[in-house]
């Protein structure tokens, strides 16, 4: 009946066409059979009798929750396929207040979308939007932002900026996320709000969600590119996030801190001739020129911490599905690490070949501009640039362009056979663009020039014209080299000018006869006749050029063809074309000497027959490298809009120091944001004797017996990360058994500390120290063959602190050994980066070990390969001036899955400064760095309070630091303050008389200058913090560390 209907419909509608009335057909139907009507009515003849979205009202005005929800569905589905949905605008702003949760995200939804084109209606329903910003749901909280922003109105302006920020102070990350969406679409609206945006946005750079990371950097880029200082307190904390940031928030960031980089870090490409120098030994070199060599290294260049922190985080990434992020990491290597460092970006660069075509063009663009400069990262992967049959064009001819980028004396032949298939190919364009590449090749490189000139000779017999053509064209500038050894190739061109009709060859053939004339003075008063009888039919290009040949005949054989040069003038005198005509009447004044003729005609013999210089084959990449890679304007060798150039390299490097910051989010904040998972305990599975345990405890002196568990304790509750700028991209908490291993060794050096506390702290060690676990035994006996050299050096350290001729802060005071406080252990090296080789370190606090000025680092080396590892050994020291560091004993094999702890010595000079080196073994060479915490330079001091009242009485004004703390009501206790304090410092408790007091010092260990810390509870659960020290800047980083420790709760 339908199929009836609509074929009636068609045919009268047809039938009376052109008239002045029309008929109707109206049937009643379901809304079953609208839609039916509609699939057989392609011709969208009964469109005006009823419309689809006529049911979607009905349904969105239902009472039912399902319709609606039905409804707003179908609608969505429209709006993804392209379809135009703008008209259900006032039905579906009904339901933007329902209660159904599920309806209105649809809602929010559909109103993104078209907000911004009914804005008169969007904002009838602002009130709406306003109240759903405090809606308990997070989704419904963002998607009110989103709509709000979206609705382009400059009255609402105020509006949208009070909501941008109170959603930045939002619990739910991805509500800050949307604000910083929303910061955007604002500062486009209104650029006038750009100061109060930036306010914003310093706030969200400060949040250590991962998910609002990459929205707030890209605000950043849009919003205030050129405001480098609010990067500066956040470098380190957007390095150490970089891995968990969602895709394209990490190619946001990647290419932000590139820019960032090149203005804060000097070029490290200078050190490269130095470090290549220092590479190539010589066998017999003496000991002091290799020392000579060594200084000329450290003097050169030392790549700044913050600068390896990001190479070393941005690495892992290279590993990433997504292709820009991979293609952002090759191009921060590529501006910013040591050209020695750059190829490893090599191998995903070529993964990325086996993408899509689109993909693959941007890799092989950038991969092209590369290959110019630096050969050697692409030269391993040489195959992977063959070209396929299935490559479109513009591959194959990208591929052609980094082949002869490659090409030099080691390959070229087999690229030469590579390139004869090639140019058999029925891609015409690709053959041409391969006779190109075979004429860089012949100009490269010097020993193929000869075989490459008589190959492309050979292909002037080919069949296919533009390949004659193409050939023509290269030789013409081969030829040009050495014109005096390749006359026989000049008649043969000039042979088959007959043949070729492309005017590029013709006149690349006319141009070589005109310019070697007098080499073939036969042929080419015969080529100028032949091309005068055609002249009236050849191109412009070809035409200037039979003006030029018949000049130069003119001057260097006018007996021959002077009236051959008359009759060609005479043609280009009346040309259609007005180069023709001015060119014409330039040569004829020139060469026919006449009344009028000026001084240049004297020369004109000179001006024609002029030695041109032989042309240069250069890429067409080559200038592109002034743009960033992997950006539009690279892409288009043209600036885009929007494009932010990459400055140069600093000659001095600016304060590193404005980049240290100050910890004031609580550590369960962090873990909350972050999602890292707490410290797991130490399995208690062996236990030491009890009766071994109470020896021990009862031999614990009071100021060495802090719990460790305890300690554990608040460590899990912190779920502490250090944001230092360390050794590594993110500090790891060690495996079980190496913290078992670690609290043994760190217990059993206890014994030797001064027993000088009260008798609370005694009874908590002793209560605490039975429920201590220890390690498997070989770790028990490495710890006590360490335990008697470390009484011994603590015993001849305190005497040689009271000799004379030490600073005078010394004179009354004793190093003891360090309570047994666990300390943090930090990644040396990761098993990935290190081929299954793993390395951790950590600070053990035990003094004297390799003289007064080392601090002992205790490293622990596991093979977590199924093979063994030999001759483990330090290399390639990179220190600053006057560090100095004592290796431990080389490893000679570590078996599979075993682990082994040395220990080493580094004097830091009393600075934070890195102390870079290689971890090598026997077949490879990792780059692996130390850095300390500013606390495990000291050691801990024991002196009387009188005397701590003494020294610090002369220890102020510029040598006194302080600070008021917000102390958390559990952190008060005078357990809990010394634990804490210890903790991030090695320091030793002075004894006091007042409840409300502490005192705490130490001694540097390179330059033994006091450190004295006095922590003052006040009312109102603050605490004065006050640091007295010859040392400002250690003191001052000192306070910095130590506030967020006593102020957490």
């Amino acid at each position: 009946m339908l199929g009836k209907i609509v074929e009636v419909s068609c045919t009268i509608k047809s039938a009376l066409k052109g008239r002045n009335f029309e008929v109707t057909l109206k049937p009643y139907l379901t809304v079953e059979e609208k839609r039916l009507a509609a699939a057989a009515d392609p011709c969208g003849c009964m469109e005006q009798y009823f419309t689809l979205n006529e049911d979607l009202k009905q349904m969105l005005e239902s009472s039912k929750d399902s319709a609606k929800l039905d409804a707003m569905k179908r609608i969505v589905g429209m709006i993804a396929k392209g379809k135009n949905a703008s008209e259900l605008f006032p039905a579906v702003v009904k339901n933007v207040a329902s209660k159904n949760i599920e309806i209105k995200k649809l809602v929010y939804v559909y109103l993104m979308r078209y907000a911004e084109e009914q804005q008169d209606l969007a904002l009838l329903s602002i009130s709406t939007f306003q109240r759903a910003l405090k809606d308990p749901n997070q989704l419904i909280r963002a998607s009110a932002l989103r709509v709000l922003s979206s609705i382009r109105v400059p009255i609402i302006v105020p509006i949208m900026m009070l909501a941008i920020k109170e959603a930045s102070s939002d619990l739910s990350p991805y509500v800050r996320k949307n604000a910083a969406h929303a910061i955007q679409k604002l500062y486009s609206l209104d650029p006038e709000q750009k100061e109060m945006l930036i306010e914003v946005i310093e706030k969200l750079l400060k949040d250590r969600s991962t998910l609002v990371a990459g929205s707030v950097v890209m605000a950043f880029e849009e919003v205030c590119p050129d405001r480098i200082d609010l990067i500066h307190k956040n470098y380190r904390k957007l390095c150490n996030l970089l891995v968990d940031v969602e895709e394209w928030g990490q190619v946001v960031i990647i290419h932000m801190l590139t820019r960032y980089a090149r203005t804060q870090f000097i070029s490290p490409w200078k050190a490269d001739e130095v470090v290549d120098e220092y590479n190539e030994n010589n066998f017999y070199e003496s000991d002091e020129e290799q020392k000579e060599k060594d200084q000329k290294l450290k003097s050169t260049y030392t790549m700044d911490p913050d600068h390896r922190l990001l190479l070393r985080n941005t690495k892992p990434l290279l590993q990433s599905r997504n292709a820009a992020v991979v293609m952002a990491v090759a191009q921060l290597y590529w501006h910013l690490a040591p050209k020695s460092e750059a190829g490893i970006v090599s191998k995903s660069l070529v993964r990325l070949l086996r993408s899509n075509r689109e993909v693959q063009y941007i890799v092989l663009q950038n991969i092209a501009t590369m290959s110019i400069q630096r050969k050697g990262m692409f030269e391993p992967f040489l195959k992977s640039f063959y070209v396929r049959s299935t490559d479109p064009t513009m591959i194959k001819i990208l591929k052609l362009e980094i082949l002869t980028n490659l090409a030099n004396e080691a390959n070229i032949s087999t690229l030469l056979r590579e390139f004869q298939t090639y140019v058999k190919s029925q891609d015409k364009q690709f053959a041409a663009a391969t006779i190109q590449a075979i004429g860089r090749c012949a100009t490269n490189i010097t020993e193929v020039t000869d075989t490459c000139l008589n190959g492309l000779v050979c292909l002037l017999s080919n069949r296919d014209e533009i390949v004659v053509a193409e050939s023509v064209v290269v030789i013409k500038k081969l030829l040009q080299t050495q014109p005096a050894h390749h006359g026989e190739i000049i008649k043969h061109m000039a042979k088959l000018l007959d043949n070729i009709t492309v005017p590029v060859a013709r006149a690349s053939i006319l141009w070589l006869i005109g310019e070697y004339c007098e080499r073939v003075p036969k042929i080419a008063p015969d080529v100028l006749r032949k091309t005068a009888k055609s002249f009236t039919n050849e191109d412009d290009l070809v035409k200037l050029q039979i003006l030029n040949l018949s000049a130069k005949l003119y001057l260097t054989n006018s007996k021959q063809t002077k009236l051959l040069t008359q009759y060609v003038l005479n043609l280009g005198k009346y040309d259609q074309s007005y180069d023709i005509r001015d060119r014409t009447r330039f040569i004829r004044q020139l060469i026919v000497p006449n009344e009028k003729s000026g001084a240049l005609s004297k020369y004109a013999k000179k001006i024609f027959l002029a030695q041109k210089p032989a042309p240069l084959l250069e890429s067409p990449f080559k200038d592109r490298d002034h743009f960033q890679l992997g950006t539009l304007s690279h892409t288009l060798n043209s600036q885009a809009i929007g494009y932010l150039e990459l400055s140069d390299w600093p000659e001095v490097a600016p304060d590193a120091s404005v980049r240290n910051v100050d910890v004031v989010e609580s550590a369960k904040e962090w873990t909350g944001i972050l999602g890292k998972p707490k410290k797991e305990k130490p399995t208690e599975k062996f236990y030491s004797e009890s009766e071994e345990e109470e020896d021990e405890s009862a031999s614990t002196s009071s100021s060495g017996s802090e719990s460790d568990s305890e300690s554990e304790k608040e460590d899990k509750e912190e779920g502490s990360t250090d944001e230092t700028s360390g050794s590594s991209s993110s500090s790891e908490e060690s495996t079980d058994s190496d913290s078992d291993s670690k609290e043994s060794t760190a217990k059993k050096t206890s014994r030797a500390a001064n027993g000088s506390d009260s008798e609370d702290i005694k009874k908590k060690a002793e209560r605490i120290s039975k429920k201590r676990s220890t390690s498997s035994s070989s770790d028990t006996e490495s710890s006590s063959s360490e335990e008697s050299s470390s009484d011994s050096k603590s015993e001849s350290d305190s005497k040689s602190d009271s000799e004379p001729g030490k600073p005078r802060s010394a004179t009354s005071s004793k190093v003891t050994s360090q309570v047994s406080v666990p300390t943090k252990t930090y990644e040396l090296l990761h098993r990935m980066s290190g081929k299954g080789l793993a390395a951790h370190y950590h600070f053990s606090r035990q003094p004297g070990l390799f003289g007064d000025h080392m601090v002992p680092v205790q490293v622990t080396v596991t093979n977590t390969t199924d093979q063994k590892i030999e001759n483990i050994h330090i290399e390639g020291k990179k220190l600053p001036p006057g560090m100095r560091m004592h290796e431990f004993n080389p490893i000679e094999c570590l078996e599979p899955g075993g682990s082994t702890t040395v220990t080493m010595g580094i004097d830091f000079c009393d600075s934070t400064q890195t102390a870079s080196f290689q971890l090598c073994t026997k077949d490879d060479h990792f780059n692996v760095s130390i850095q300390p915490p500013v606390g495990e330079l000291l050691l801990p001091v024991t002196m009387s309070e009188k005397d701590f009242k003494k020294e610090q009485g002369m220890l102020t004004g510029m040598n006194e630091t302080s600070a008021t703390i917000a102390v958390a009501p559990q952190n008060s206790t005078r357990l809990v303050i010394i634990e804490r304090v210890m903790k991030a410092a090695n320091l030793g408790v002075v004894s006091s008389g007042q409840d409300n007091i502490h005192r705490f010092a130490a001694k540097t260990v390179h330059s033994g200058s006091l450190m004295l810390v006095t922590v003052e509870l006040k009312e109102s659960s603050t605490a004065q913090l006050v640091i007295n020290t010859e040392k400002t800047v250690i003191g001052s980083v000192l306070l910095r560390e130590l506030k967020p420790v006593l102020s957490q709760g």
